[in-house]
């Protein structure tokens, strides 16, 4: 039975991708910072389903996870957790970026030894983190084959450094810490493509305005449609692409 882990997996859109893949026949990790609204997830779900607790902004946490499932194989990870915070200072930008883009790569780096070796990586990002929001010079940098995951942070810390200090420029940046985290978190996408073992693969995935929490019940798109296409995300096969973007199954521009 293949199994997938679903960071933020206790509401929304990864608790419906977790009951979507579990209606398959996958195997469900569940996580989520709070234990009692994991837990309760998983008891809603039955069976095929487990819950771990996992915070993504906690390096601690994430080991903890990573060594209570010692010995799984996981044949897909989809990062879901994320937050949209109101205002724009110093501090929703800090946080925004640590939970949405850097807690991403913490998970990803973390579990990449229980990755199977045709595993499905589903970074679940937006239609707001789209290259039109940037400069065109920031636009062809982040587009660079050189671009890497050192010069990638520095860009994001930059961004992080000039919120805060009230600077009128962002380097090319929106003013927009959510839409900057989605933009981040797609060229990690990219780079990590370059990098993962042959039949392994990694896809940013926009599930379009969906009525969440966070996308409010003026949302044009239902919880089932818009996991549908992180659910196809995490199911590809060996043979399915790497290193793309996609909104129901389909390419769409960076």
């Amino acid at each position: 039975m293949p199994t997938a882990l679903i960071t933020g997996g206790n509401q929304g859109l990864g608790l419906e991708t977790a009951k979507q893949l579990a209606q398959k026949g996958w195997e469900v990790v569940v996580t989520a910072r709070r234990e009692a609204a994991g837990l309760e997830a998983v008891r809603r779900m039955g069976r095929h389903a487990r819950f771990v607790a996992l915070d993504v902004t906690d390096a601690k946490s994430i080991r903890a996870a990573v060594q209570a499932l010692s010995g799984a194989r996981l044949d897909a990870l989809v990062n879901n957790a994320g937050i949209a915070l109101d205002g724009f200072d110093g501090t929703v930008a800090a946080r925004t970026l640590d939970t949405n883009y850097r807690g991403a790569a913490r998970v990803t780096d973390a579990f990449l030894p229980l990755l199977a070796p045709a595993a499905s990586i589903v970074m679940v990002s937006s239609g707001m983190g789209e290259l039109s929001a940037v400069s065109p010079e920031l636009r062809q940098r982040l587009l660079a084959p050189l671009l890497d995951r050192p010069l990638l942070d520095a860009y994001v810390d930059d961004f992080v450094e000039r919120v805060r200090s009230g600077a009128r420029e962002l380097g090319g940046w929106p003013r927009s810490a959510y839409r900057v985290s989605k933009i981040a978190l797609n060229a990690l996408t990219r780079i990590l493509a370059r990098g993962l073992p042959a039949g392994q693969r990694v896809n940013a995935v926009c599930p379009g305005w969906v009525k969440t929490r966070m996308g409010g019940a003026s949302a044009s798109r239902s919880l089932e449609r818009g996991a549908s296409g992180i659910v196809w995300a995490a199911t590809l096969g060996a043979d399915g692409p790497n290193g793309g973007f996609f909104r129901d199954g389909r390419a769409i521009e960076w």
